[in-house]
C-alpha cells in the first residue's frame, strides 16, 4: 500500500468514529446554513461584545483532506477575532468520512456558507462587502475556491447573492491540483487518484489555474518544511496572483510543518505569530483597527496540557 493511501485510510479511521456534529463550541451561536440531502450543516458564530453596528465577518473551514476534521479547529481564531470586533464563524461542511462527500461537494458547501452569510447580513449585523473566507489545508483549498473559481454553485440557491468573499486568509492551503508551470509534474496515476477524490477533473478545482485580475486580496501562511502541501506551491500561487495584478502576501515560516498554526501546537509560538499576521492583514484591509491583542488573548486562554 502506498504511503498516500495509508495516510488517507488513517485519516478516515480517525475521523469516522464519534464526531458527527453538531459540535459543542462554548460561546458560539449554532445555526443550520444548508441542508444537503439528509444532512444539516451548521455554522458557529462568535460576535463581538455589545455589537451595535455592522461588522466585517470571517468564515473558517477546517482541514482534514476533504475526509475529516471538525469546526473546532478554528475556535480560538474565531474567539480572538470576535474580541477584535469581527463576526467570526467556523463552518461545518460535508466530508468523505461522515457524508461520503467528494471535494467538489466541500467546495459547494463553502460557497453556500459565504452566500448564507451575505444573504443574512442584516440579521447578523455583518457588512456584506467585508466578508473574508479562511481555512487550513483542505479547508484553505475550499476557501480559495470560493474566491477564485466561477461556475461551481448550488443550483437551488439564489445566485444573485454572491458566494465570492472579499478577502482570503489561507493556512497551508492546497492550491495546485493539476500540472502548472514551476511545479513538478505528478504521475498519471496520481492525477487519476486525485480525480476520484475530487469528484471532478483536478484542474477544475485547482485554485492557481483560476487566478484572474481583481481576485480578492489574499494572505497565505505557509511553513517551509511542509511535507504535505509543499511550500513551493504557495510561492507559485503568490507569483501568479501578483502577475495578474492582485494583492497577495505569502508569509513563510522557516522550518514549520503542516498544521503548524493550530492552537495548542507546541508552545503556541506559531499560533501567536500567524494570528498576529492575520490581525495585521485585516488592519491593512480596514477590517480591524488599533493594535493587536494576541499576547493578552493567549494569557487569558492557555492551552490545555
Amino acid at each position: 500500500m502506498s504511503p498516500a493511501r495509508l495516510l488517507s485510510l488513517l485519516v478516515l479511521l480517525c475521523t469516522a468514529s464519534g464526531d458527527t456534529g453538531p459540535w459543542d463550541l462554548p460561546g458560539s451561536r449554532a445555526e443550520v446554513y444548508k441542508t444537503a440531502g439528509e444532512h444539516s450543516l451548521h455554522l458557529y458564530r462568535y460576535h463581538p461584545d455589545r455589537q451595535t453596528e455592522k461588522a466585517p465577518a470571517i468564515v473558517f473551514f477546517f482541514g482534514g483532506g476533504w475526509t475529516g476534521g471538525t469546526p473546532e479547529q478554528f475556535e480560538h481564531q474565531c474567539r480572538y477575532l470576535a474580541s477584535r470586533g469581527m463576526v467570526a464563524i467556523t463552518a461545518e461542511y460535508r466530508v468523505a468520512s461522515r457524508h461520503g462527500a467528494k471535494a467538489l461537494e466541500c467546495v459547494l458547501d463553502a460557497k453556500s456558507a459565504v452566500r448564507w452569510i451575505r444573504r443574512n447580513a442584516d440579521r447578523l449585523k455583518v457588512d456584506p462587502d467585508r466578508i473574508a473566507a479562511s481555512g487550513g489545508s483542505a479547508g484553505g483549498h475550499i476557501a480559495a475556491c470560493t474566491g477564485l473559481i466561477r461556475g461551481i454553485e448550488e443550483r437551488d440557491e439564489d445566485l444573485t447573492v454572491l458566494s465570492r468573499p472579499d478577502a482570503m486568509i489561507l493556512f497551508n492551503p492546497v492550491l495546485v491540483l493539476a500540472p502548472f508551470e514551476g511545479v513538478p509534474a505528478r504521475s498519471a496515476e496520481w492525477e487519476e487518484r486525485m480525480e476520484r477524490r475530487l469528484g471532478i477533473a483536478p484542474r477544475n478545482l485547482s485554485p492557481v489555474h483560476h487566478v484572474r485580475p481583481h481576485a480578492p486580496p489574499t494572505l497565505v501562511l505557509h511553513g517551509t518544511a511542509d511535507a504535505t502541501v509543499p511550500h513551493l506551491t504557495a510561492e507559485v500561487f503568490e507569483r501568479t496572483m501578483l502577475e495578474k495584478g492582485n494583492r497577495c502576501v505569502l508569509q513563510s515560516y522557516e522550518g514549520a510543518s503542516h498544521g503548524f498554526f493550530n492552537f495548542g501546537r507546541g508552545d503556541n509560538r506559531h499560533f501567536r505569530r500567524t494570528l498576529k499576521a492575520v490581525d495585521r492583514f485585516l488592519v491593512d484591509l480596514g477590517y480591524l483597527d488599533g493594535p493587536n491583542r494576541v499576547d493578552a488573548y493567549l494569557e487569558e486562554h492557555p492551552p490545555v496540557r
